[in-house]
């Protein structure tokens, strides 16, 4: 059986994965479709919408075979530590291949600008420090430094949110000294930032994310653009946990930890440089909401997302001790899901897989794996009171999720 990888977080599923998950078993010619998922929180620093497990159902619904969970000390991560983490669960895993979606959807292109960057390193890694010193993001600062190596025009645009996760894709894979395959699909209609729908039935998730959360909460407005498994799932997580997780969710907590921190404790944490702590403790008192609070936060120098990563690993109190613990790849597979296809893959494989496949979670003990414990409990907290409980209890109540169909 030959199985291909995608790296995901499904916030939630729509058809634009399907596309994708179509696509790459077409272009990989694989009879597995294997996925490195996020947990419960996410790259850019935020809460999922909802959680791992109704994810992973969602995933498995949506063509899935196989969803592992990327570690939180991977997951929520900028870019390059993302994709390292992902990858290397993926090559574990046993996948051949992997594909990502991206604006470019030119394999090449993504190639010919890792050689590129790599033959004008120091120059390159010069103009990001010169940048950065002008007072520019880290994002913008590698944008102007690869603008400024004059690049030929068949090189990627790396000012593209999919172009730069799959650039760091197929550079972890080159550096891994992985035997994968990687392979992309131009993404189709939807932009990854887009607020509005369009008339197209694939919609961004951020579209449709803004649609659940808009004042009207009309869910039924997004049903257009999303597989009917995803809506009966949205539609049961409300129903069973009483409210979809967001940041001012949990902005009273932040707001608690930030006003009994010290600038010395604050400094522990991880993402918290520059002297950056200042900044969030002095502004924390004066904020009534988590919106309030990232607006009067947000500078040129930080982006919204580097920030939010911040705020997640105050939440989840993870110190710079902590991620640091984490390797450049993962240490272990923990299986969320499985359709039957999935766990024949798995029950032919297994022997081959050199890392531990984690069933049980309370049969497994890891560092890495108890930050994940830790996430999933405070995320628990997003929820209204009588739910809690509840959704605590899934981290170590929930076994893999099975599905028949593929």
């Amino acid at each position: 059986m030959k199985a291909t990888g995608v790296i995901v977080e499904y916030n939630p599923f729509h058809y634009g994965h399907i596309y994708h998950l179509e696509q790459a078993k077409k272009v990989s010619g694989a009879d597995v479709v294997i996925a490195a998922m996020s947990g419960n929180f996410l790259q850019r620093g935020e809460p999922a919408l909802v959680s791992k497990w109704a994810r992973t159902e969602m995933a498995l619904n949506g063509g899935i075979d196989l969803v592992f969970e990327l570690p939180y000390a991977f997951a929520v991560q900028k870019a390059d530590t993302f994709a390292n983490g992902a990858v290397s669960l993926l090559s574990a895993a046993g996948c051949s291949s992997i594909c990502f979606g991206s604006e470019s959807g030119d394999i090449e292109g993504f190639y010919d600008t890792y050689r590129f960057l790599n033959q004008h390193d120091e120059k390159y890694k010069a103009a990001i420090h010169a940048f950065l010193q002008q007072g520019n993001s880290y994002p913008k600062a590698l944008s102007l430094a690869f603008a400024s190596l004059e690049p030929d025009k068949h090189l990627i645009d790396l000012t593209k949110p999919n172009n730069i996760l799959g650039f760091q894709y197929v550079t972890a894979a080159q550096k891994q000294q992985a035997s994968l395959k990687m392979a992309t699909i131009k993404r189709k209609n939807a932009d990854y930032h887009d607020e509005q729908f369009t008339s197209s039935p694939i919609a961004s998730a951020t579209s449709i994310r803004k649609a659940l959360f808009s004042r009207t909460n009309e869910g039924s407005a997004i049903q257009s653009y999303v597989p009917d498994d995803t809506y009966r799932l949205l539609t049961s997580y409300q129903r069973s946990f009483g409210s979809f997780h967001n940041w001012e969710n949990y902005w009273s907590y932040i707001k608690l930890l930030l006003l009994q921190t010290t600038a010395e404790e604050l400094k522990d944490i991880y993402e918290m440089e520059e002297g950056l702590e200042n900044r969030f403790l002095a502004l924390a008192a004066k904020a009534e909401s988590f919106s309030e609070f990232m607006n009067a936060l947000k500078t040129k120098r930080y982006t919204w997302t580097r920030l939010q990563r911040a705020l997640t690993h105050i939440l989840t109190r993870t110190k710079k001790t902590d991620v640091k613990m984490a390797e450049e790849k993962v240490s272990y597979l923990r299986l969320l899901g499985m359709t039957r296809n999935g766990r024949a893959y798995l029950n032919r494989y297994k022997k081959e897989i050199s890392l531990p496949i984690i069933v049980k979670r309370a049969s497994f003990d890891d560092p890495l794996i108890r930050l994940d414990s830790k996430a999933a409990r405070i995320y628990a907290m997003g929820l209204p009171q009588k739910y809690r409980q509840k959704a605590l209890e899934l981290e170590f109540s929930q076994q893999p999720l099975y599905i028949e169909k593929k």
